[in-house]
């Protein structure tokens, strides 16, 4: 049971997690790991998914066995549920009203009550909310297993497996950010809230960035991959690549090279001013390219037919001639010494790249079991036990957070006394501010690159923050990774660019620090020193700020290589993801999708605020919100990353073949040509009998399932097996693709942000900002009932409100221009919106 005296965040706050499989109990295990008291119910057979994961979903909790069915049981659930704060449940909508457990009834006696729904469908989706929404239907209706990436085009793997829980991962990082955003909300209004986040929907936030159509792409951001494609698709050629040509095709500052021990390393540095550079350096290359012609131009922003060379470092992608030049030197130098090596020259240089590791190996890896990235955890079924550690956690708390309670079973009436010993303090409804979203008054920050930190501010606009975005007066990354990303983690925030390190620039910096409530940053800690953001010295400046970092590589605990630069690609490869993707040490393979991790450890960001603010309103406390790229690894393969002694193989499905977990779970094709993903557990066997065509798979011996089934599956079309299937309630699902999801589920904006349009909804802006046509997802995952949720404006240039914030701050027109002649304030990086 969590101590009363804990000084972690969300101590004192009362949870009931009614969760199965990942989703609820994820969201109920990121609270606990903040300090909630949890208790989870479980019915009469024990969990749905009887997994070894579930020593880590179940830790910081209080497990207690009822029958819901059954009036004794279901009177104790009420019970429980009349004294908690926060009610958490993932099945299907209205399954747990039907069982006598009605969220709406309960938050009608309670209005201080927040309830948590995360359904496979969203609720207001009649067509396919009654489905059996298990992970893998849910990825296949929402296109992720056809949109797996260049690579699984080219090389004609369509649709391709992943094993990781995307939807879960997400689901349950957006649902728990939005759960304690209602909470910090409840403790100014008094009121709480009912929260819905749809698995379809989440996953479909996650993978925003590979979603969004940009109409008449300039050629300059054009891959060597995608240029394949087309070219192909052009003249009528089959997608045949192998793999060994597929990474001819790859930016030299983006891919693996051999070392000289048998293992690959990871370079991704193809976007910064000076990472490509500094690469070429370690690698004692640099001089030699330069010899050879390669330049670096000053300003890549003009347009490329401009430019003095017809390539530049720190550009992605760089053109064929030169990414096959650097590529074939690198390869060489890469062999001279090992990836341990690299690893270490890299890190200390300040260049991105880490070697690949298997799963296995990052778990028992010194630095991660050092940093708290991964913790042990006396578990009363497997014994000591190793686990992911905390995904967010608060700097001045966190080492607390690194020695969970391990699950345990209780009787109902030691959990009802539990849970009746504390007390939290909410004002009375008529005592409270009024709030038209739960962050309606607070002024955030954005002072971070790339996807995570500013996804994370993005994400805090849609619930009332006004958010500030600050960026260089002179851009240290390629417009590539800042405006083409900015379009979707820009959106509902004012640009303003100032050099921070100069004169001008310090004082706006300073002034704008005064003035808000919650800073991001995603730099390391000497940085955030320098700038003067380090809690000491944030405190003489502007005493009541919140600070959340977000990093790559930290735990709670400083290792070796806390201070490593790093983005979702290397953690990919430091955890295991790509050798798990790719199936080998010679062919590991990035999980194809943009921002795999990064948009989850955005939600994380909103986390770590969010429980920051709670912390403030309710105690009093000014914390320091922490999560990172790693943290968040552990919660995207909690699945399989755990270890104890006795663990069998590291086994999960692997590699570009792989077609499912098993016989009932995997892709069959039909006879229309069109695979469909069937998706059901050894307990489903018998319902097969109601099936036409299926009738005697029980009978079937389970090694020869595989055969029995894909035969059968060739008798009729994918349509028609799907609603066979459907009326015997077995998962399944056809595997949609991004651009039909897009075109079905299409609307001009209207100003509402698509949380009444079902689990799909997507914006077209035929006057984007950019000059472009733009469609893009809506930020529609989370439903609150009560809390509104504002409709995003479309990301703004670069610049574009550095006026406006400056006169906001209290700057005269005429100290305005003198800032802006001197170069350290800045109204615009380009000429162009999207430079050509």
């Amino acid at each position: 049971m969590r101590n009363t005296k804990s000084n972690l965040p969300l101590t004192g706050v009362k949870v009931i997690d009614f969760g199965q499989y990942i989703a609820g109990p994820a969201v109920a295990m990121l609270l606990g790991d903040l300090g909630a008291t949890v208790v989870h119910i479980d019915p009469p057979d024990g969990p749905m998914w009887d997994s070894p994961a579930n020593a880590a979903l179940m830790r910081n909790k209080m497990i207690v066995t009822l029958d819901l069915k059954s009036e004794e049981g279901l009177a104790q659930a009420r019970a429980l549920c009349a004294e908690a704060d926060i009610i958490v449940e993932n099945f299907r909508p209205g399954k747990l009203a039907a069982l006598g457990i009605d969220f709406t009834e309960m938050r009608t006696a309670r209005p201080e009550l927040i309830t948590v729904s995360i359904p496979g469908f969203a609720s207001n989706d009649a067509e396919r909310r009654e489905q059996r929404a298990f992970e893998s239907v849910v990825a296949a209706n929402s296109g992720v297993f056809t949109d797996m990436g260049l690579n699984r085009v080219l090389m004609g793997l369509n649709p391709s497996f992943s094993p990781l829980p995307l939807s879960s991962a997400y689901a349950s990082q957006i649902a728990a950010s939005a759960t304690v955003l209602a909470l910090q909300s409840r403790q100014l209004s008094g009121l709480g809230d009912h929260i819905e986040v749809p698995l379809a929907a989440a996953v479909m936030e996650g993978l925003c960035y590979n979603s969004i159509k940009v109409a008449d792409m300039p050629q300059r951001y054009l891959t060597q991959r995608e240029i394949e494609i087309e070219r192909r698709r052009v003249e009528g050629l089959p997608m045949n690549v192998s793999y060994e040509d597929l990474q001819e095709l790859l930016d030299p500052f983006f891919r693996s090279y051999m070392c000289k021990d048998g293992r690959m390393f990871y370079v991704v540095c193809p976007s910064h001013k000076h990472h490509a550079r500094r690469c070429l350096e370690v690698l004692g290359l640099y001089d030699e390219m330069v010899e050879e012609g390669l330049q670096e131009e000053d300003d890549t922003y003009k347009p490329q037919a401009e430019w003095e060379t017809d390539t530049s470092l720190g550009v992605y992608p760089m053109p064929k001639p030169w990414a096959d030049k650097i590529a074939a030197r690198m390869k060489e130098v890469f062999m001279t010494r090992t990836s341990h090596e690299w690893k270490r020259m890299f890190g200390r240089a300040g260049i991105p790249g880490a070697p690949q590791r298997w799963l296995q190996e990052w778990i028992n890896d010194e630095y991660a079991e050092a940093s708290g990235l991964m913790i042990d955890v006396d578990d009363p079924i497997y014994g000591e036990m190793t686990q992911p550690g905390p995904v967010v956690w608060m700097e001045e708390s966190g080492e607390e957070a690194l020695a969970p309670a391990p699950r345990q079973w209780v009787e109902f009436d030691v959990a009802l006394k539990a849970l009746r010993k504390l007390r939290t303090d909410i004002p009375e409804p008529e005592e409270g501010i009024d709030q038209e979203g739960w962050l309606s008054g607070v002024r955030v920050l954005d002072m971070c690159n790339v996807i995570a930190g500013p996804h994370a501010a993005s994400y805090l606009a849609r619930f009332g923050a006004e958010v500030i975005k600050l960026d260089p007066a002179t851009p240290l990354y390629d417009s590539w990774n800042t405006v083409i990303y900015g379009m979707s983690q820009g959106r509902g925030k004012k640009s303003i660019l100032a050099d921070i390190k100069s004169e001008h620039g310090r004082k706006v910096f300073e002034d704008l620090v005064k003035s808000v409530d919650v800073i991001f940053w995603n730099a390391p800690d000497s940085q955030i020193r320098r700038m003067g953001l380090d809690a000491e010295s944030l405190r003489k400046l502007n005493p009541e700020a919140i600070f959340c970092k977000l990093d790559c590589f930290s735990g709670v605990q400083r290792g070796v290589r806390t201070d490593y630069i790093g983005y979702d690609d290397l953690v990919q490869a430091t955890t295991g993801i790509m050798l798990r993707f790719g199936g080998a040490m010679d062919r590991p393979e990035e999980h194809a999708h943009v921002g795999t991790i990064d948009v989850m450890c955005g939600f994380g960001g909103a986390l770590a605020v969010a429980a920051s603010l709670y912390q403030k309103h309710r105690f009093g406390r000014i914390g320091r919100g922490r999560t990172s790229l790693s943290s968040n690894s552990g919660l995207l393969q909690i699945p399989f990353a755990y270890d104890f002694r006795g663990r069998g193989l590291f086994d999960e499905p692997s590699g570009p073949e792989v077609n499912g977990y098993d016989p009932l779970s995997r892709f069959y094709s039909t006879a229309s040509g069109v695979y469909i993903l069937l998706s059901a557990y050894e307990a489903d066997v018998p319902r097969f009998r109601a099936v036409e065509g299926l009738e005697e798979l029980p009978n079937v011996p389970a090694d020869e399932r595989a055969a029995f089934l894909a035969g059968a599956f060739q008798s009729h079309s994918a349509t028609e097996w799907i609603a066979r299937l459907r009326s015997a309630d077995i998962g399944c699902a056809l595997c949609n693709n991004i651009d039909e999801l897009r075109s079905e589920n299409m609307r001009e904006p209207d100003g509402s942000p698509g949380t009444e349009r079902g689990s799909y909804s997507f914006s077209q802006y035929a006057d984007h900002p950019s000059g472009h046509e733009v469609i893009q997802l809506d930020p529609y995952a989370v439903r609150p009932a009560r809390g509104r949720v504002f409709a995003l404006s479309p990301t703004e240039k670069f610049g574009a409100s550095t006026r406006r914030v400056l006169a906001e701050l209290g700057y005269s027109d005429g100290a305005i221009e003198r800032m802006l002649k001197s170069g350290q304030i800045s109204e615009s990086w380009s000429g162009e919106y999207l430079p050509s």
